[in-house]
């Protein structure tokens, strides 16, 4: 895992009240981050993703998750690092949670 994926599921997500598996394969991708009982996905995106060939494999990717019934949450390796509590929250109004949930 990148660094922004190791800061993201050590300090939030392994937090949640709920399952959060890890470099999950579902189909023929590996995403960062499934929650299985609210059917999202959570992709932390490095520099490599806004390269065209890029952007279009993961429009794919998203299409295909979301034709399984999952949404994909997706943040940039800045957005991690610089709005950190801004993602985690925008996490958590689309999990339908507050602070309060998280685990001590």
């Amino acid at each position: 895992m990148t660094k922004q994926e190791n800061h993201l599921w050590y300090d939030f997500l392994k937090k949640l009240p709920m399952t959060v598996k890890r470099q999950k394969n579902i189909g023929n991708y590996i995403v960062d981050f499934f929650i299985p009982s609210a059917s999202t996905v959570i992709e932390i995106d490095g520099i490599q993703h806004t390269m065209t060939e890029n952007e279009e494999a993961d429009e794919k990717r998203d299409e295909y998750l979301t034709k399984l019934g999952i949404t994909v949450l997706r943040y940039t390796n800045p957005d991690i690092d610089n709005n950190f509590s801004v993602v985690c929250n925008d996490i958590l109004a689309h999990l339908e949670l507050s602070v309060n949930d998280l685990k001590k």
